[in-house]
């Protein structure tokens, strides 16, 4: 398996991992505030990223109050435009370095492969802080190992 496959199959966990914690966030009533906070910003996060990738200089605001309808809006949105961009990469490009601002103002410089994989393990990240807090508020967390994902035959 080649990287670019890889990364498409991480893409794949990633939104099935979000999915699951969408679904569960649902299932809590009424879901922990924070929770749905995370939630939306791991997708403004993403979104962010992309649009960092394609240079798309549209605003993304990165703590966005999203509602979980507004959440799973964003999964569709996220989902078609992350298979597309991975769709037309090719390895030439995993090295191209793309400029940007961070939300602080700070000029950075980083290479499309540093990108991907900081936009997956950013999500994970934040989905083991959700998991934490529905297990503090009394919920069950989303199951969103990556390899719990593989064994169910979720991602090739």
């Amino acid at each position: 398996m080649d990287f670019i496959e890889h990364l498409r199959r991480l893409f794949a966990y990633d939104d099935w991992a979000n999915r699951e914690t969408l679904r569960l966030l649902r299932a809590a009533e009424p879901p922990p505030a924070r929770s749905q906070k995370l939630l939306a910003h791991i997708l403004a996060a993403e979104l962010l990223w992309r649009g960092r990738l394609v240079e798309d200089d549209e605003p993304v605001v990165v703590w966005p109050e999203l509602s979980l309808e507004g959440c799973e809006a964003r999964l569709g949105q996220l989902s078609g435009l992350w298979q597309s961009y991975l769709g037309a990469l090719d390895g030439r490009q995993l090295s191209h370095r793309v400029a940007y601002v961070n939300s602080k103002g700070e000029p950075w410089e980083s290479a499309v492969e540093d990108v991907l994989l900081h936009v997956v393990m950013h999500s994970a990240y934040h989905r083991g802080q959700i998991a934490s807090d529905m297990r503090n508020a009394g919920h069950t967390p989303a199951y969103t190992d990556f390899i719990h994902c593989v064994r169910q035959g979720l991602v090739k």
